[in-house]
């Protein structure tokens, strides 16, 4: 692999990251502090869990990304097998509905979930950049093997249930699938099949009442007033308080009063919205956007069918992710418990989101020149 990453993505990705600690501690430093317990239990935490994700990054560029091939399998069946294990009876722990987390030694969780998204995004990756054949373009059979590879460990994410990350996935897959150069007829039959299977699974029970609640809210804000419809009220209110500038770091009333639950995960951006205003809010925004611009430049000067692919994945992954925080928090997206990548505190989500930027600065410098 010869020598070289890319300036652009590292710097916004660095910046993301430095923004996202000032705002967990933002976000938690005061009422811990209010309640007699450590105001840097957050910050330590998360800064752990970014130290963590960048040995994993740098971990992940040292071999050349086309070697992966061989260890592809493995890797899939690791994420199956975690998936698995947090589902058996007295393993996993059960967090808003969706029994999703192993607890660790320390007070710490992790979340198969998240490193089966690596797992997926690679396997079809595989699958669909290999020609066996004379065709450019994967044939139905090679379709089949990817969706195969998908459909396990999504099925059994579905099973815990975890909605949000189902939706990720699929939009990766879909997406990975159009860029593979896939008959149309397949982009087309799965995105019907996501819009059926959404209406089964919430006819038939699969999704719990808590996400449809959510549901519900987004719909009707007044529908739980007392769950996921305050939350949703109170983040917007949070959001709308900043201003053009904001209330300043460390000073936001609505922050510092914890009316918005989950302000370090899931809702770090209402945050960004109170104390850092419009304007640090759209800075945010814009380093995000930068993130995706320079992972598609990545995508389009790589010669390789398969990192061609893996980069997509991991566009589609960030993108659909970023949408579907931010607007959830806007309002303009229903609720799934989805983080902010690179920002937000969670340390399977940052893991993943490292490995993942591993991965695309592992094909920058592979077909670099």
């Amino acid at each position: 692999m010869t020598a070289g990453f890319d300036p652009v993505l590292t710097g916004a990705v660095i910046a993301l990251l430095i923004l996202g600690t000032l705002l967990v501690y933002a976000a938690t430093r005061q009422w811990y502090a209010e309640n007699g317990l450590d105001p840097q239990y957050y910050l330590k935490r998360h800064v752990i869990n970014i130290v963590i994700g960048l040995a994993l990054a740098w971990g992940t560029t040292i071999i050349d990304y086309r070697l992966l091939r061989a260890y592809t399998p493995f890797i899939w069946l690791a994420g199956v097998l975690g998936l698995i294990f947090v589902l058996l009876p007295g393993v996993g722990s059960t967090v808003n509905g969706a029994k999703a987390w192993i607890p660790l030694p320390g007070g710490f969780q992790i979340q198969p979930a998240e490193i089966a998204k690596i797992s997926i995004i690679i396997g079809i990756s595989m699958l669909l950049s290999e020609r066996t054949h004379n065709s450019d373009a994967p044939t139905n059979k090679d379709v089949l093997k990817s969706l195969a590879v998908a459909a396990l460990p999504m099925l059994l994410i579905l099973a815990q249930p975890d909605m949000g990350t189902v939706f990720i996935i699929s939009a990766s897959v879909v997406t990975i699938l159009a860029v593979s150069g896939a008959p149309t007829r397949w982009v087309v039959g799965l995105l019907l099949l996501a819009v059926l299977g959404g209406f089964v699974a919430t006819k038939a029970g699969v999704i719990s009442e808590y996400q449809i609640k959510r549901l519900q809210s987004f719909v009707d804000p007044n529908a739980d007033a007392q769950g996921a419809g305050y939350q949703l009220r109170q983040a917007r209110i949070t959001v709308g308080s900043g201003g053009l500038i904001g209330t300043g770091l460390f000073s936001g009333p609505q922050t510092n009063g914890r009316f918005v639950p989950e302000q370090q995960t899931d809702f770090i951006f209402t945050v960004a919205g109170e104390e850092l205003g419009f304007l640090g809010s759209g800075l945010i925004v814009i380093l995000l956007f930068i993130v995706l611009m320079r992972a598609f430049a990545i995508a389009r000067r790589s010669t390789d069918p398969y990192g061609t692919l893996v980069c997509t994945g991991v566009i589609a992954w960030f993108g659909f992710q970023i949408f579907e925080n931010i607007g959830m928090t806007l309002g303009l997206m229903p609720m799934t418990g989805v983080p902010l990548p690179f920002m937000s505190y969670g340390g399977s989500s940052m893991f993943a989101n490292l490995i993942g930027f591993g991965l695309l600065q592992n094909v920058h410098a592979s077909h670099r020149g």
